[in-house]
């Protein structure tokens, strides 16, 4: 054991470490190189536990039908099958939906998309598991599909109510305006495709009870949902985990109904269970991004100055709710993305068809809602022969009135205008602009386009109560400390930035923070890590543990200094791993020598953080409220050229600049916008999500289903972070930075439609798909060629 010192004089002859904070300067992801050697630990890597068995799903092989018979005899009777689970075998509820009922972990009487879990085989290993799973017997009676959005509007499959948000009379402002367009615009699906599928492990224990190792992004519903299916309460399971290989809201609810499983594997067979899913299995059993379908009326002025606008949107929500509700919702409130419009209505619906369930995604619905407008202010560029980064920046929010939101929030703090001069200037705009319009001239088969792209995006979750987070710090008389808190790290750097704040409140090197495996049993009923959320709500509890530890310490430091005098407590100093008055840092005593005492005077060296966001609610029957704790901005500058002989396209350039408010960990941060844009270029550009005439999905694998890969990056991609921004109200003035930027890559539609238009006469409507692939560039350049042939180059 170690031992105070003899005397506080020795302890004071150490000068004081380096007072540098960790907080807001670049530092390497805490487990960047485990990733890159092969050390970091996911669930598939833990060492199997003796006796554990293998889980294999038995899917439905129809988009809709009854099910008339289910046969497991022959493959229970297989050498080396321990099990064969159908719904009956379920002690609690049969039901995973994360928010309505509607979600059966195992199918009884019917299925309802072509993958649909009819049963599960548990068996020595995956061979023996597939070999048992192919002679389960499943007699189907096919029933009516319904395959797409529209399908579901004629046939009146819905899975909600309609949602609206108005402001004034559109219809007679839209009948007054100078300028009238309408139009309807699809957004297609896009999947996850982390690199680590969805994997469960789960453990049986004494009395029932379960230890699960999950891929979440959410272990307290996991908790939830596996409970309920046992049948137990929650204190009988405990969810760990480790890390996941990506996640971007695949995680979010899909991971529990695997989860399940495996917990429900353990229970009846009372051996451990993993359930892992191949590439193929994952791309074709879980959700998406919404398909959405919107039509549009808009009203503008001469100089595209938006004056009405009425939309429409239909998502795709798949065959059960999971949380499209609260998707479709944040499309609504994105709808207006960086601009004002004096009078609107917006109407929102999600529509149930026989396909997976459609899920959360980077962006949750913001994206696809921002599509629509900035389709709408491309379209009305095009048509007014004006520049869309002029139509788009004469459409900002102003001051009042022209600062409120359709839902009647203000855009406080707005900080695009100032975004919006600095980046035209560092990005060099028009003169790029001009030069792109020269080459176009004298190019025939190649183009090129630039684009523009602002970004206003809301940050809390819109569903209020989830707005809170917990943390647990326990610090050990080594100095040494461990970091619980209820965000789940998916390689995007929570981790990295929640042990910068703990070492940054404690004044302790980094090094010394070790941020533990996120679990049930030590921070308790936590929210997601969502809608960029995880800095925001981690960040502060994490802060508030510290302080309190911090606190407790302060009369023990201020004895060991001999600082007890009244202010000079309050004025000590932690930083650099040293404990000090700012006025005489001459004299200082180490952190592990104060904690170290403060434990031999029974001081607590533990505590339990918490926060909740402040002032946000929404009522959804009104279409009025205060959903978001504050905005994140940022801008894009796109440049792209096009092959008029292929459709083939390649980014020439991106420039962007983001507002992150006071970065916590810029090069972290920096990582984020970088991935965002390029995972937003992925939806836009080139993954293509298609389903046959029977329901089954024909791009399920990296063979059939094209994401960004390193030659699809920017030839030069230049990102900048918002300096002297700091954001009030939000842990150390950062900003949240996971989902913003994603829609920055809007610009790169936009930059493609300069080019595609460059292959007609002025003025030409470019009619453009989303996405945007090489046969969908290619259809377009060939309609902006036939216009050249008609009168006045109207198509």
């Amino acid at each position: 054991m170690s031992t105070l010192p003899s005397s506080p004089d020795t302890a004071h002859a150490q000068q004081p470490g380096p007072s540098h904070s960790p907080l807001h300067a670049p530092a390497p992801h805490e487990s960047g190189l485990k990733h890159t050697s092969g050390e970091a630990l996911y669930v598939d890597d833990l060492p199997s536990p003796p006796g554990m068995l293998v889980g294999h799903l038995v899917t439905s092989t129809h988009a809709h039908a009854r099910i008339l018979r289910r046969d497991a005899s022959r493959a229970r009777e297989l050498p080396g099958v321990h099990a064969v689970l159908l719904a009956e075998d379920i002690p609690g509820e049969n039901q995973v939906g994360p928010v309505i009922h509607d979600e059966p972990l195992l199918a009884v009487d019917e299925v309802l998309f072509l993958g649909q879990s009819v049963a599960m085989v548990l068996a020595e290993n995956a061979a023996v598991a597939r070999r048992a799973a192919a002679l389960v017997e499943v007699e189907y009676e096919p029933l009516p599909a319904i395959l797409s959005i529209k399908a579901a509007v004629d046939a009146g499959s819905f899975l909600t109510t309609p949602h609206v948000i108005g402001r004034g009379e559109s219809d007679a402002a839209l009948a007054a305006a100078p300028v009238r367009i309408s139009g309807e615009c699809m957004t297609g699906a896009q999947d996850h495709f982390y690199l680590e599928t969805q994997a469960s492990l789960a453990v049986p224990g004494e009395d029932n009870t379960v230890h699960l190792w999950s891929s979440t992004q959410h272990p307290s519903e996991v908790q939830a949902i596996v409970a309920e299916v046992l049948g137990v309460g929650r204190h009988h399971v405990v969810v760990e985990v480790p890390r996941m290989g990506g996640g971007f809201g695949g995680k979010e609810t899909q991971a529990a109904p695997f989860a399940a499983l495996a917990a429900l594997g353990a229970r009846v067979t009372g051996r451990p269970v993993k359930v892992w899913l191949n590439r193929d299995q994952d791309m074709a059993y879980t959700g998406k991004r919404h398909p959405f379908w919107g039509h549009y009326e808009a009203g503008l002025d001469k100089e595209g100055r938006l004056l009405a606008l009425n939309v429409e949107l239909v998502s795709d929500g798949g065959w059960s709710t999971d949380l499209s509700h609260a998707i479709l919702d944040r499309a609504l409130f994105h709808l207006d993305n960086a601009y004002f419009v004096p009078s609107l209505r917006f109407t929102g619906r999600v529509a149930r068809t026989n396909l997976p369930s459609n899920t959360a995604f980077r962006g949750f619905g913001g994206p696809q809602g921002m599509f629509v407008m900035e389709e709408v202010l491309n379209r009305a560029a095009e048509l007014l022969g004006l520049d869309p980064a002029v139509v788009r920046e004469r459409n900002y929010y102003r001051e009042a009135p022209a600062q409120l939101t359709p839902y009647g929030q203000a855009v406080e703090g707005n900080r695009l205008p100032r975004i919006h001069a600095e980046l035209m200037a560092s990005s060099d705009y028009a003169r790029r602009r001009a030069e792109i319009e020269a080459f176009n001239k004298s190019s025939r088969w190649t183009k090129r386009g630039i684009g523009f792209q602002p970004v206003k995006f809301g940050i809390s979750f819109t569903t209020s109560f989830l707005n809170q987070a917990g943390a647990l710090v326990v610090v050990y008389t080594d100095g040494s400390v461990q970091l619980n808190h209820g965000g789940t790290e998916m390689g995007q750097g929570l981790h990295t930035k929640m042990r910068a704040v703990c070492a940054h409140e404690l004044g302790v090197p980094p090094e010394r923070v070790r941020v533990m495996n996120t679990a049930t049993d030590k921070v308790p009923n936590t929210s997601a890590t969502a809608a960029s959320s995880g800095s925001d709500l981690n960040g502060m509890a994490v802060k508030h543990a510290c302080e309190v530890i911090r606190e407790r310490l302060r009369p023990v430091a201020a004895r060991l200094l001999q600082s007890e005098r009244g202010g000079e407590v309050d004025a000590l100093a932690f930083t650099g791993g040293r404990v000090f008055l700012p006025a005489r840092p001459e004299r200082s005593v180490s952190f592990a020598e104060v904690v170290h005492a403060a434990y031999l005077a029974q001081v607590s060296l533990s505590s339990t953080g918490y926060y909740r966001t402040p002032d946000i609610s929404y009522d959804r029957v009104a279409g009025r409220g205060k959903p978001f704790h504050y905005y994140a901005f940022g801008a894009a500058v796109v440049e792209v050229e096009v092959s008029g002989l292929t459709g083939e396209h390649r980014v020439r350039r991106v420039d962007i600049l983001h507002d992150v408010g006071t970065s916590l960990v810029p090069s972290i941060d920096r990582g984020q916008v970088e991935g965002a844009f390029i995972q937003g270029v992925g939806w836009l550009t080139c993954e293509e999500v298609l389903f046959d005439a029977k329901g089954r999905l024909v791009t399920h694998s990296p063979d059939t289903y094209k994401i960004p890969a390193v030659g699809d990056a920017p030839e030069d991609f230049r990102v900048a972070l918002l300096e002297r921004a700091p954001q009030d109200s939000a842990i150390h003035g950062s900003k949240a930075v996971g989902e913003p930027p994603f829609m920055l890559a809007i610009g790169a539609v936009t930059a493609l439609r300069h080019a595609v238009a460059a292959f007609g006469p002025s003025r030409t409507p470019v009619e453009l798909a989303s996405p945007a692939t090489p046969e969908a560039i290619l259809r377009a350049v060939e309609v902006a060629r036939a216009a050249e042939s008609l009168p006045d180059g109207k198509a």
